[in-house]
């Protein structure tokens, strides 16, 4: 049985961490499944806007797009208004239109450090594509071919480089697997009792966003 309808609801139903806004990041290692599992959770939410850090970072800010990210979208967010973004072209190397995000009940954010620091105290909930980094690499390649095999030699220092740096899977809320081929759906497993998608029994404390 796949576990998104559950955690949809609970997901919804969980206080807003971004002015109005809940927002909801998934994050794990390049290839491990975000986009697809992302897209699939913001149509269980009955068709919430989705996020792709794919559009924010750039070739020269595979990670360093944590400024922008803030004023262009968090703090629009945090006041109930539209965000405006400009998404990166990755074959032009330049930004293209401006985007419209709209602060809907729950916004998800997908892409490799969604759940790092500077982004946490903004979340309702963290979910980690439980899925290991030489696999979630290796599938990455496969999918892009060898045109990008030199991309992905640098991406995969910078990623290592960055959650060495800054993990986000000590502070995820939520582990997100993937079942066995042929069996779709997602099992979502909780991380400790307390957390967003837990099964609450009555108030609970807020998930932890930082290190102790």
């Amino acid at each position: 049985m796949d576990d998104l309808p559950a955690v949809a609801a609970l997901l919804a139903a969980a206080p807003p961490s971004c002015g109005p806004v809940r927002l909801v990041a998934v994050d794990g290692h390049a290839g491990s499944g975000k986009s697809t599992f992302a897209g699939r959770l913001a149509a269980a939410l009955g068709g919430a806007p989705v996020l792709r850090l794919d559009d924010v970072a750039t070739h020269e800010e595979l990670f360093a797009w944590l400024p922008r990210l803030r004023t262009e979208v968090l703090e629009p967010l945090s006041r109930g208004l539209p965000a405006l973004y400009a998404p990166y072209d990755w074959t032009l190397r330049r930004f293209g239109a401006p985007r419209t995000l709209a602060p809907a009940p729950v916004v998800v954010v997908e892409g490799v450090g969604a759940g790092r620091a500077g982004l946490r105290p903004h979340l309702a909930a963290l979910l980690w594509m439980e899925r290991d980094a030489r696999g979630s690499w290796e599938r990455g390649r496969r999918r892009d071919g060898p045109a990008l095999a030199g991309f992905w030699d640098g991406w995969t220092r910078a990623e290592s480089d960055h959650f060495a740096a800054d993990p986000s899977r000590p502070f995820a809320d939520a582990l997100v697997r993937e079942k066995s081929e042929g069996n779709e759906g997602y099992e979502v497993t909780p991380v400790g009792a307390g957390t967003p998608l837990s099964a609450p029994q009555g108030p609970h404390p807020p998930p932890r966003r930082h290190a102790p």
